[in-house]
């Protein structure tokens, strides 16, 4: 007997053109993504901004000293820079050309600019827009094919034989654990200002603070100048803390927070769930819970991370989105909503929390013994 054949609802013209747009879109988006590595890698947002915060097209092939032929093609990636909001441009109407500006987002993206508040986010760019990041993106279908026993590992891990952010990372490529530890510190120091503006009552009274995974003790930095009575210690590998320059003013202690975390009123998990399985999150989170004293004493666990909802708006949610596929591709962590948050928090032992604020696509946690 002959199957019968299927049968599906075509649709109506609008529908359909406006379906092929859509399709070249987010076939295409890979582009936008490449065009903004290209902009870094040539350091475009640095020239506009060594060049008075304003740039034509010749002043850009100038001052990265472009060949003249390439001038039409370097306009091409510009105009798709500017539609996607890395950067802005108008023509001018004295000389009839048109003048690139800096948007925030290209902003970060100026390196080499000593400033307080300000980290040059190029190392979280050529980080994740990586061959070895794309390689194991490219490898999902074939990765969810693939039955295993638990734990999963993540695409990149599977491909490559070895964890991102480890210490074998280096091993498989110096250059890349070199990017991806830079754009990490980058990342996670990025708007700690902002955290302490908007947030600075959830430190004030506080006598002491550990910082898990501070690194070299920026954001521990940050703190101690807007609140000096605090006492703050970071806690990280021993390979961070060797590289840490001992001030008197932090105490870095070499250590994993899977085993101890030094006792204090107050642990600060900044950043850093969001790299770890569930499991993991609950053991890291009951041994922060073992370093604090009872609620009633100050004890409280600080948590920033991403909390998924749709209520920031859809760019906001959308960007939560990916950061979410970027983990499930390169780790074995995730970015959660708030259910997901309760439940790790109420395995750890905890018995209360507070969404102190949300800010931008993160928000300030308070996490009570």
């Amino acid at each position: 007997m002959a199957t019968q054949a299927e049968t599906i609802e075509v649709p109506a013209d609008a529908e359909l053109l406006q379906a092929q747009a859509d399709l070249w879109r987010h076939s295409l988006y890979y582009l936008s993504s490449m065009a903004l590595r290209c902009a870094v890698e040539l350091e475009i947002p640095t020239a506009i901004h060594r060049l008075g915060g304003v740039a034509s097209l010749p002043d850009l092939m100038a001052a990265l000293s472009l060949p003249s032929v390439k001038m039409s093609f370097l306009g091409r990636v510009m105009r798709v820079l500017v539609n996607s909001g890395v950067f802005a441009a108008d023509n001018s109407s004295e000389y009839g050309v048109e003048l690139y500006r800096l948007t925030p987002l290209s902003r970060v993206l100026v390196h080499g600019v000593l400033a307080d508040e300000h980290h040059s986010q190029k190392y979280f760019v050529l980080g994740v827009t990586s061959p070895h990041y794309t390689e194991a993106a490219l490898g999902l279908a074939d990765w969810f094919k693939k039955d295993t026993e638990l734990p999963v590992l993540s695409p990149f891990e599977e491909k490559f034989g070895v964890p991102l952010f480890d210490e074998k990372t280096a091993l498989l490529d110096e250059e890349l654990d070199s990017v991806c530890n830079q754009g990490l510190a980058a990342h996670d120091n990025l708007g700690i200002a902002t955290i302490l503006r908007e947030c600075g009552d959830i430190f004030k009274g506080l006598d002491s603070l550990t910082d898990c995974c501070g690194g070299d003790g920026t954001t521990a930095r940050a703190l101690v100048k807007a609140y000096p009575h605090i006492k703050c210690t970071v806690l990280d590998l021993p390979k961070v803390v060797e590289k840490a320059s001992a001030d008197g003013v932090i105490n870095y202690v070499a250590g994993d927070l899977f085993h101890t975390v030094p006792p204090s009123q107050v642990v600060m998990l900044k950043l850093v769930l969001h790299f770890w399985s569930d499991e993991d999150c609950v053991k890291i989170l009951a041994q922060c819970r073992k370093a604090i004293p009872p609620r009633e004493e100050g004890g409280k666990v600080i948590i920033i991370e991403i909390v998924v909802g749709p209520s920031l708006g859809p760019v906001m949610f959308e960007a939560q989105l990916l950061m979410d596929m970027l983990m499930m591709v390169n780790t074995r962590g995730g970015q959660r909503d708030e259910n997901h948050w309760c439940e790790l928090f109420k395995k750890a032992g905890f018995t209360d929390y507070k969404i102190v604020k949300k800010l931008g696509a993160r928000s300030v946690i308070e996490v009570y013994p």
